[in-house]
């Protein structure tokens, strides 16, 4: 399954959601309305000295303890975290890592008289921040959220989609995520690679895949999460520059069922603290340049079944798609924040009232590709999803779909 890659987001600013900043209007950005209140907008240098921080980093540690690093998904669909130490022996194992709990009233995901939430291990990866060379390994524990009395969190979106990825294991469902995202600088107004209060004197074009300080703008930023990301064990795909400068985007999967969700998430929460480390603002925002002729950000989603891989599954992947089209308008809903302005019918995209699909159409809702034509079977890519879309209910909704009744045919959108 081939993918592309894209984004994540990271807050530096308790004010403003990275999933929903205001977009960049042109016409009402002028300094004055900034007041000259910016934050630097110097990037590629961290906050504080690393050659202070190593003295300490460099420290061994106790070859009996490792440190895990809880991370959930918050009300807002932010990533957030807190560090314990365990007992190497009870980091080995899923099964034996325990529950843990935060205050859910600083997170909107509990009042202040009851604030428990419980944290549940899901899924643990190795830790690419607190690296050791002594057998052992430090964790990432991604988690999802419970009341005391077991009941899920409203906004532990992974528990529905793990319902429904439980009535059809055998289908064996794989899915390729393309994160894109967009790189600011820490006035979280201006892209990198863009003039302050202005534009690039340059269209889109250059920027995609490119190569050359005058093209390329953040690259630093994905290899770093790249090697992050296939250290901490996330099947991570790929990476490429986007078509808008500043824009970037990596490829996560394939993955089977829910796992998705699980390492899309953590590639979001690991995007985010190398974005601390470079002092680079990054939002999923759809639509962050609503003026002038630049792409939006989307979280393109690959998927197959078994029966859609093995001969004759493009005729599944048409049955699947099919349905997909009689529940546009559920898709649409919970498929991100702010898709209305990404889904236009331009810059490669459907117009979000319509659904279509072709082959090797991108300007379509759903895409067969070339191979999976020429092949007879294969994947088709869901290209409605936007960049800020939650991964367990994109996929999911995706799953309990397909699974779903027979829908009427749809005719294709294909170049003739």
């Amino acid at each position: 399954m081939k993918l592309g890659l894209i984004f994540t987001s990271c807050a530096l600013a308790s004010t403003a959601s990275a999933f929903s900043p205001a977009p960049f209007v042109a016409s009402g950005r002028t300094s004055s309305s900034l007041n000259g209140n910016l934050l630097s907008t110097e990037t590629g240098k961290a906050s504080l000295d690393p050659a202070v921080f190593s003295r300490y980093s460099d420290l061994p540690y106790p070859v009996d303890r490792v440190t895990a690093e809880y991370v959930w998904v918050d009300a807002a669909g932010n990533t957030r975290s807190k560090t314990r130490t365990l007992p190497a022996a009870k980091a080995k194992k899923l099964e034996t890592l325990p529950k843990w709990n935060f205050d859910g009233s600083s997170t909107d995901q509990a009042p202040g008289d009851d604030s428990e939430v419980i944290l549940r291990p899901c899924r643990v990866f190795r830790d690419p921040f607190h690296p050791r060379d002594d057998g052992e390994d430090n964790i990432l524990v991604m988690c999802d959220t419970y009341t005391p009395d077991g009941t899920p969190l409203p906004s532990n979106t992974r528990y529905n989609a793990e319902q429904v990825f439980k009535k059809h294991t055998a289908e064996e469902c794989w899915f390729g995520l393309e994160q894109e995202f967009t790189l600011f600088n820490t006035d979280q107004r201006t892209p990198l690679g863009w003039p302050e209060n202005g534009f690039p004197t340059r269209p889109q074009g250059p920027y995609y895949c490119s190569v050359g300080p005058e093209n390329s703008f953040g690259r630093h930023i994905t290899d770093a999460m790249y090697k992050a990301c296939l250290y901490a064990g996330i099947e991570l795909s790929g990476t490429n520059g986007e078509v808008m400068p500043g824009q970037q985007e990596y490829q996560v999967g394939p993955c089977v069922g829910i796992d998705a969700g699980d390492q899309l998430m953590m590639s979001r929460y690991i995007l985010q603290r190398i974005c601390e480390d470079f002092q680079v603002y990054c939002t999923l925002f759809p639509k962050p340049i609503v003026d002038g002729d630049w792409n939006g950000a989307g979280m393109h989603t690959n998927v197959s079944t078994k029966n859609m891989r093995n001969k004759g599954g493009i005729e599944v992947i048409k049955k699947a798609i099919y349905k997909l089209g009689a529940k546009h308008q559920e898709h649409i809903e919970v498929y991100g924040t702010g898709n209305e302005l990404r889904l236009t019918g331009k810059h490669e995209t459907a117009n979000i009232d319509n659904f279509l699909y072709g082959v090797a159409n991108r300007g379509a809702s759903i895409r067969i590709g070339r191979d999976t034509e020429i092949d007879g079977c294969g994947y088709f890519e869901d290209r409605r999803p936007s960049s800020n879309a939650d991964p367990y209910v994109v996929t999911g909704k995706i799953m309990d779909t397909i699974m779903g009744p027979d829908a009427p045919e749809i005719a294709p959108a294909n170049k003739s």
